[in-house]
């Protein structure tokens, strides 16, 4: 059957694998080999070295393809990695705007890297105010995330790939769809370009491998972005791609129960004496919850909060969390906490942060799928 025709639970499970031909294994098995034999100078079964491709690696492309609904998918070191293929795409003089809110590592590399190299970029706050207004003469791309990173604003995909078709040259619009998934928003069908992934989070889902992708429509952009992959050399090993594909088995069945939970604390959380604000698109309390309600499937597992008093606070709270392990990253089975400002954000600069709203009492998580119960438990202990 066609991917079309099947339902994403089944696609998560079947697409891009197929038993290997030579022995009937119904796993992809992991091709540990950097080269492969030619019967002929240039002649070869489709591959020649595995910076180039692997055929492990060719399947977690096809299977992460057809969850994003794309022609194509890169299979990546890191989401990071996708960000510097992109970047490479763009020349001295060119510039991006991106939203303000925006994971740390992607603000590092803009700000620390490649304004060196000539590209600028304007952050800006694409959930409040029309694109139109920062875009410049050499505006090359449109950097979206949705929901952000730390502050969960929803981006309307729509709109800014409709005032983006507007402009002349087009930029490209390029959506990091890590925190929503495949599972809950699928951005190439809302009219984007390239979407983007760090399969570290919840493609993978277990908290043991980094790596990234891209997906994205068009031969021609295939070929530019692979080129400079190629050049680059920035590809996962087969046993990395092996555990990504691993873990997309059970990305419907995870991501179900990620929502279910953070729903439930989202709305608990709300009304805990001890936290100021709690932001979760599920809640109707989220400045953009019709827009998440119109362009997602459901509203994922990550929620920010609040606390009320100073850094003390915070920082009491984080060290009284027992299930909840302090550590950055997201999307694993496990729930995680952290506070940005000293971690996942550090890099930003503090006036940025302070704009931004990335306090000294904002806290993450990322609610894992455990019995929900005991993690408000765990939470409501700590908060004491």
């Amino acid at each position: 059957m066609e991917s079309q025709d099947l339902a994403f639970e089944t696609l998560s499970v079947h697409a891009g694998v197929q038993p290997d031909p030579s022995t009937g294994a119904i796993m992809t098995p992991i091709f540990a080999t950097s080269t492969y034999v030619q019967t002929t100078p240039g002649k070869h079964l489709g591959y020649d070295y595995s910076r180039t491709s692997n055929p492990t690696r060719t399947a977690l492309e096809g299977s992460i393809a057809a969850l994003e609904g794309a022609e194509h998918c890169l299979a990546l070191s890191s989401g990071c990695t996708g960000t510097d293929i992109l970047c490479h795409t763009l020349e001295a003089g060119d510039h991006i705007v991106s939203v303000d809110d925006v994971y740390g590592g992607t603000s590092r590399l803009f700000r620390t890297v490649w304004a060196r190299h000539g590209v600028e970029t304007t952050f800006a706050d694409l959930a409040q105010h029309d694109l139109a207004a920062f875009i410049r003469p050499k505006t090359k791309m449109i950097w979206i995330e949705t929901p952000t990173n730390p502050l969960l604003k929803i981006i309307d995909i729509e709109r800014v790939v409709k005032q983006a078709r507007q402009l002349n040259p087009k930029p490209l619009v390029v959506v990091d769809n890590t925190f929503a998934s495949p599972y809950f928003q699928r951005p190439l069908e809302l009219g984007a370009d390239v979407v983007l992934h760090s399969t570290t989070k919840y493609l993978n889902g277990h908290s043991d491998v980094v790596g990234g992708a891209l997906a994205f429509n068009g031969s021609e952009l295939r070929q530019k972005l692979h080129h400079i992959q190629n050049s680059m050399g920035g590809v996962p090993g087969p046993f990395d791609a092996w555990l990504v594909l691993r873990g997309i088995k059970t990305l419907a069945l995870r991501m179900k129960r990620h929502e279910e939970n953070a729903m439930e604390l989202a709305s608990w959380l709300e009304k805990h004496p001890k936290i100021e604000k709690v932001l979760y698109p599920g809640l109707k309390s989220h400045p953009q919850h019709e827009i998440a309600k119109r362009q997602m499937k459901g509203f994922g597992g990550m929620i920010t909060f609040f606390l009320k008093g100073n850094l003390d606070v915070a920082r009491n709270f984080l060290e009284r969390v027992r299930l909840f392990a302090l550590a950055e990253s997201l999307g694993g089975v496990e729930s995680l906490i952290e506070h940005p400002a000293i971690m996942t954000h550090a890099s930003i600069p503090a006036e940025m942060r302070a704009k931004l709203g990335i306090t000294d009492t904002l806290a993450r998580i990322s609610t894992g799928i455990e019995n929900v119960q005991d993690l408000r438990k765990d939470l409501e202990q700590a908060l004491k």
